[in-house]
C-alpha cells in the first residue's frame, strides 16, 4: 500500500506541476483542464496517507505534507470560480428597458441527430441569440425552422466539426466570417443592435483544442484568442465573446486573454458551469464561455439541459450599462504577459 500511495501522490504532483510549464504541447496544456479533479484526488490521497501513516515513516509524512501543500495550491487556483470568490461581473440591480441581450451557446456535437431536442431547448429558453457549434449541412437543414423566429442569421456549415450557425432576433447590421489562424477554422464577427439602438460587437469562436487527435499543440488556439483579444480591446463598442474556446476558465491562456482584451468573466464568483463532458459527471470542464466588456452586467447565467450532445448548452443574459465601467475592475497585463502574448501572436 505504501508503494501505491507514493506512486499515486507522485502522479498527482506531476499533473499539478505540468501546466505551470508554459509550453504549447498538449502534454502540458491538457492538464490545465482537470483542476477540480486534481483537487479531489489530492484530498482523497491525503485521507489515505493519514489512514496508513505510522509513526517514524518519514516517506509517507513527506508525501502527506506535499499533498497538503498541493491541496492548498489547487484550492487557491479554483477558489475564484466558486461562489465564495469575488464576482468579476456585477449583477444587474434594476432592469433598463431595451438594453438587455440573452444568448444560448451550444456545441451540438456534429454526429448528434437529436435535432428536435436542440430546437425544443431553444424554444424553451427563448434567447435573443443562438450560437450552434459543430454544425454541418445536415444541422443547417434540420434547424432551418429557426429562421421563423430569428430574422437574422450568419451560417458557416462545415463538415470538419467546426461549422457555426448564428441566429438572432436582434438586428445584425454587419457580419463577416473570418479565418484568423487556420484556413478551415472560422469565426463570426458581427455587430448586433439592442432594442434601444445600442450596438454590440460580437465575436463567435471555436478554436481547435490541444489534444493529439485534433491538434498536438495549443499554438493555433492561443493565437486566435489573442488576436480576438486585440480586436476586443480596440473596439469602440461594447464587446461579447462567445463560443466553445476549448480552454478552461482558469487556465493561464484564458487569464492572458482577459488581461489582453480587458474583458470580464461572469463565471468568477458564481460557479464552474461545467459544459463538457455531458455524459461523464466526473470529467467535466468549463469549455463554453461568454466574456464581456466592463460596460455590461449579468442578469443570469445557467447551464441548460443536454440534448444528446457531449456539451451542455450555456445560457447567459446581460444588460448594457454605460456607467458600469467605473464599477467593474478588469485584469491588467504585466511586462511578462505582454511578451508572451506577442510571442503567441507571432507564432506560425
Amino acid at each position: 500500500m505504501e508503494t501505491f500511495l507514493i506512486v499515486f501522490a507522485s502522479l498527482i504532483l506531476v499533473f499539478t506541476l505540468l501546466p505551470l510549464i508554459k509550453h504549447e504541447s498538449w502534454v502540458f496544456r491538457i492538464f490545465d483542464y482537470p483542476r477540480l479533479q486534481k483537487f479531489t484526488a489530492t484530498c482523497f490521497c491525503i485521507g489515505l496517507l493519514i489512514v496508513y501513516y505510522s509513526e517514524g515513516n518519514w516517506v509517507l509524512l513527506a508525501f502527506l505534507i506535499l499533498m497538503l501543500l498541493n491541496a492548498g495550491f489547487l484550492f487557491y487556483q479554483i477558489f475564484p470560480f466558486t461562489r465564495m470568490g469575488n464576482k468579476q461581473v456585477a449583477g444587474v440591480s434594476h432592469r433598463i428597458e431595451g438594453q438587455a441581450i440573452s444568448i444560448m451557446i451550444a456545441n451540438v456535437y456534429q454526429d448528434n441527430d437529436d435535432y428536435k431536442g436542440c430546437l425544443s431547448e431553444i424554444k424553451k429558453t427563448n434567447p435573443d441569440l443562438v450560437l450552434l457549434l459543430e454544425t454541418n449541412a445536415k444541422w443547417d437543414e434540420e434547424t432551418v425552422t429557426l429562421n421563423e423566429d430569428f430574422a437574422f442569421h450568419v451560417k458557416v456549415p462545415l463538415e470538419n466539426t467546426y461549422g457555426m450557425l448564428l441566429y438572432s432576433k436582434l438586428e445584425i447590421v454587419s457580419a463577416t466570417i473570418k479565418y484568423l489562424v487556420e484556413d478551415d477554422i472560422p469565426s463570426i464577427h458581427a455587430v448586433v443592435v439592442l432594442p434601444n439602438g445600442q450596438h454590440i460587437r460580437l465575436f463567435a469562436l471555436h478554436p481547435t483544442p490541444p489534444v493529439p487527435n485534433e491538434n498536438p499543440r495549443s499554438t493555433e488556439r492561443d493565437k486566435e484568442l489573442l488576436l480576438v483579444a486585440d480586436l476586443a480591446k480596440a473596439s469602440d463598442l461594447p464587446v461579447i465573446v462567445i463560443g466553445d474556446l476549448n480552454d478552461v476558465a482558469w487556465s493561464y491562456t484564458t487569464e492572458l486573454f482577459l488581461k489582453m482584451s480587458g474583458l470580464l468573466d461572469p463565471r468568477r464568483g458564481r460557479g464552474f458551469f461545467n459544459s463538457f463532458h455531458a455524459h461523464h459527471w466526473f470529467l467535466r470542464f468549463p469549455l463554453d464561455h461568454a466574456f464581456i466588456s466592463t460596460d455590461m452586467k449579468l442578469k443570469e447565467m445557467r447551464r441548460l439541459h443536454n440534448f444528446s450532445s457531449d456539451h451542455f448548452p450555456i445560457f447567459i443574459s446581460l444588460q448594457y450599462e454605460k456607467h458600469a465601467k467605473s464599477e467593474q475592475q478588469k485584469l491588467q497585463p504585466d511586462a511578462e504577459d505582454l511578451e508572451i502574448a506577442a510571442e503567441k501572436k507571432a507564432a506560425v
